[in-house]
C-alpha cells in the first residue's frame, strides 16, 4: 500500500496534481485549494492510503507542487 500525505493549507492552487492525477485530486472552489480525494484530516494535514497502481502518477504529482507540501510513500 502506498501512503499520501498532504499539508492542504500551505496549497497555493497551482492545480499540477490535479493535471497529473485527476482520480485523487481535485480544486475546491471556495478556496482555490487542491483536495486529496479519500483524504483524512488530522489538524490540517490529510492522509490517505491508496494502491500500489497508483503511486506512479501521485509520484508525479509530489514531484510537480511547487511548494513541497504532497508526499507519496510505499
Amino acid at each position: 500500500m502506498v501512503r499520501i500525505t498532504h499539508h492542504r493549507n500551505k496549497c497555493i492552487g497551482c492545480f499540477y496534481c490535479v493535471e497529473v492525477a485527476p482520480n485523487r485530486w481535485q480544486m475546491d472552489e471556495k478556496d482555490g485549494k487542491s483536495t486529496l480525494i479519500g483524504g483524512v484530516d488530522k489538524k490540517g494535514v490529510y492522509y490517505v492510503q491508496i494502491h500500489d497502481f497508483e503511486y506512479d502518477e501521485n509520484k508525479e504529482a509530489e514531484n510537480l507542487c511547487p511548494v513541497n507540501i504532497i508526499r507519496v510513500e510505499k
